[in-house]
């Protein structure tokens, strides 16, 4: 399940003009194929794993600590935690920040949002920082 939230629209900081529609998009095809692609045991927790996607990181959670430039962010329980926890666990794509990094090119921006997807995904299963970068989820 993929979500996109909504809200005023920051300035625009990349060359390339991608629509927030279309990055919606771009990076929920990206999702799904990437999903579709993992082995039947892990695909499906991920589909049970809701997506939002997001501009950038509110004031609200930079003011946690979130870095106004971070590209994803996995929230709740890890899978192996799941219960009676105060959040149910899900991953936050910052779209306008994947584009940024990518300088507005829509293949390096899949790229992006296909390793942050995973990154995050690696987080909801219990995989640490280290782990992650050992498997290239950096």
């Amino acid at each position: 399940m993929v979500t996109v939230a909504s809200g005023p629209r920051p300035r625009q900081r990349c060359e390339v003009n991608l629509s927030w529609e279309k990055l919606c998009a771009v990076a929920s095809a990206e999702v799904e194929a990437t999903v579709s692609a993992l082995p039947k045991s892990l695909r499906a927790r991920a589909e049970k794993l809701p997506v939002t996607f997001e501009r950038q990181p509110k004031a609200g959670m930079q003011a946690d600590g979130i870095e106004s430039d971070t590209l994803g962010l996995f929230t709740g329980a890890e899978f192996v935690e799941e219960g009676n926890v105060p959040l149910p666990p899900q991953i936050i794509l910052f779209l306008e920040n994947l584009r940024d990094f990518a300088e507005g090119d829509e293949v390096i921006f899949r790229e992006e949002v296909r390793t942050t997807f995973l990154h995050e995904l690696g987080h909801y299963l219990g995989l640490d920082e280290d782990e992650l970068s050992e498997r290239g989820l950096e």
